[in-house]
């Protein structure tokens, strides 16, 4: 499988608590924090949830 890159570029202050949630099982804990991962059907539906907040890249 392919690796995608997840950065979080927005702040979580005033997301609610599935959100920030979501953000932690990403591995995004700070702003400007970035993971890979694998392109699976669970990490692209979890980057969905949180799309406002994250940039993702190929």
């Amino acid at each position: 499988m392919a690796k995608i890159k997840v950065t979080q570029v927005k702040s979580r202050i005033r997301c609610n608590q599935q959100q920030k949630r979501t953000l932690d099982a990403l591995g995004l804990k700070k702003l400007n924090g970035t993971v890979e991962h694998e392109d699976t059907p669970n990490i692209l539906g979890m980057i969905a949830k949180v799309q406002h907040l994250v940039r993702v890249e190929k």
